[in-house]
Parts: structure tokens; sequence; C-alpha cells
């Protein structure tokens, strides 16, 4: 729930949320249940704003793939997240940090004035927006990105 004002009375209002992720390399699943499994080594948009509307907040979540050493399998090599004028990147080899826009720096951290914090939640980090963007990345193989239903 979040509270909004109705009529200029606060009200709690329900939110619902749909959740897309990718796991263990090549198994993906959609926001709408649809799971795919393929192989690929190339950069991949997990999620993004299809068409520029001012009253929707501009993000996207892309995922690099490569070649496992000696294997046929694919993995994560970084997770990179637009939210508006930002760029967070997290490579797998730099577990606790992260790149914003470019410069590394550890965890946690708070940017655009409290609209998109990054910190560390067990082993994984965790990215949240102020428009309730969540994404989840354990710094080997599982991505997992939560958004309220009507973004999704």
């Amino acid at each position: 729930e979040r509270c909004d004002m109705v009529d200029g009375q606060p009200e709690c209002i329900q939110e619902t949320f749909s959740t897309c992720w990718l796991a263990g390399g090549p198994h993906y699943r959609s926001f709408d249940g649809k799971t795919f499994d393929f192989m690929g080594t190339c950069t991949y948009t997990l999620t993004t704003i299809c068409n520029p509307n001012p009253t929707l907040p501009a993000f996207s979540v892309e995922v690099k793939k490569e070649e496992k050493e000696n294997s046929k399998v694919s993995s994560i090599r970084s997770i990179t997240i637009h939210v508006d004028n930002v760029t967070v990147t997290a490579v797998r080899s730099e577990n606790g940090m992260v790149r914003v826009n470019n410069h590394r720096s550890h965890l946690p951290i708070s940017l655009s004035h409290g609209k998109l914090r990054i910190y560390q939640k067990g082993k994984s980090m965790l990215i949240q927006s102020n428009f309730n963007l969540k994404v989840l990345y354990n710094w080997d193989d599982h991505v997992v990105i939560k958004l309220p239903a009507t973004l999704s």
C-alpha cells in the first residue's frame, strides 16, 4: 500500500507489483510470467519504457552477458540501470561496489536527492527508485526486477 491524497484526504491505495528475473545464466522470466532459456552473449534490455512519455519515468535495466571460461554457458558480466540522467553499473567482479556515471563507489549510496538509493541487502545489491523500481543483483548470476504493475 501507499498513502495518497484523494479529495484532500489521505487514503491507503493498494499497489500491485510485477516481477521479472534472470537466473543461472540462460533462464529468464518476463513480467507476464513467460519463461525463456537462451545462452546469448550480448547486452540485453530486461526492461525499459518503450515510448517516451513525459508522465512516465525514464528508465532501463540492461544486462551484459559473456561466455564463462572453459564453458559454453553464458553468465552475467554486469548489469546497468539508467534512471533519468544517472547510470549505475554493477560489475560481477566488483562485489560491494557500483559505478555511478563511470565512477566507482562503495555502497550505500543515495543519488538525485534520494530519488535513487543503492545499498547492500545480504549478499546482494538493491537499487530502489522513488517510483518503486527495485533491482536486486547478487553480483553473480541472479537479477530480479520488481515494478509497479502499471509500468510493467
